[in-house]
C-alpha cells in the first residue's frame, strides 16, 4: 500500500502518520528524514542538496526528486509500501512522483488530506509557550500548565514564545502553504485519489476515518 499524507501545519499529521506506520507497518518516508540521511551518507545527491542548504537555498525540485526516487526504490519500500509525509510540495513535484513510480512500476493508492479550517490552525500552532529555565512545552489552550503561569516541571515563571509561533507569523505560513497546496490536491483529485478527512475532530476520530478509507 503506498499513500500520501497531507495537510497544512498543525493539522495533525505527526500523530497520525505514527499510527499509521505502525498500526500497517508501512515504511513512513518524510522529505526531512531524507535529506539528513542522504547527507550523512555523503550521496551524490546528498552532497548536492548539502550545497544548497549550507547557502539558505531552497533544494531545487531536480534533486529533491531524485532523492525521493532513489529511497522509494530500496527493498524495504518494495517490500512493504510506503507513506510520504511532507512531498509532493509542488505539481511539479506530484507529476515528478507519478514518472518516478512508473518506472518502479508502482503508484499511489491514495491521497488523505487532513483539512482543518486555517483560523483553527492559526491557534492550534500560535498557542505554544515555552518554559525558558527548563525548556517544557505548553499549549496556551490545549496543554496548559496545571498553574496559570507556572512550570510544571521546575516551577519557573518565565515563558517565552518562539517567532515562528508568534500568531503573525503563523498566519503567513499558514496562507504561503495554502496557495501552494490547492494545485496539488486538484493534481490528485481529477485523478480520484483524493480522500477529505475532517481534521478538527478528536484524534480518534480522525484515525478512525483514515482507517476506513486504508481498508478499503
Amino acid at each position: 500500500m503506498n499513500i500520501l499524507l497531507m495537510g497544512l501545519p498543525g493539522a495533525g499529521k505527526g500523530t497520525q502518520s505514527e499510527q499509521i506506520a505502525r498500526d500497517y507497518e508501512i515504511v513512513h518516508i518524510s522529505t526531512g528524514d531524507i535529506f539528513r540521511q542522504a547527507i550523512k551518507d555523503e550521496t551524490p545527491l546528498g552532497l548536492e542538496a548539502k550545497a544548497y542548504t549550507d547557502r539558505g537555498d531552497l533544494v531545487p525540485d531536480d534533486v529533491t526528486n531524485g532523492l525521493v526516487r532513489e529511497r522509494l526504490s530500496q527493498d524495504d519500500v518494495k517490500a512493504r509500501g510506503f507513506m510520504l509525509d511532507g512531498y509532493p510540495r509542488t505539481k511539479v513535484q506530484a507529476e515528478a512522483l507519478e514518472e518516478n513510480l512508473e518506472t518502479l512500476n508502482t503508484q499511489i493508492d491514495a491521497v488523505i488530506l487532513i483539512d482543518v479550517d486555517a483560523e483553527v490552525l492559526k491557534g492550534r500552532l500560535s498557542g505554544r509557550i515555552i518554559c525558558r529555565d527548563c525548556g517544557a512545552t505548553y499549549h496556551k489552550i490545549y496543554n496548559p500548565p496545571q498553574e496559570d503561569g507556572v512550570c510544571d516541571n521546575c516551577g519557573s515563571h518565565d515563558f517565552y514564545q518562539r517567532e515562528d509561533d508568534k500568531p503573525e507569523r503563523v498566519a503567513h505560513r499558514i496562507n504561503l502553504q495554502m496557495e501552494s497546496i490547492r494545485p496539488i490536491l486538484d493534481y490528485y483529485n481529477q485523478r480520484g485519489l483524493l480522500h477529505k478527512i475532517n481534521g478538527e475532530q478528536s484524534i480518534e476520530e480522525v484515525y478512525r476515518e483514515i482507517r476506513t478509507i486504508l481498508e478499503k
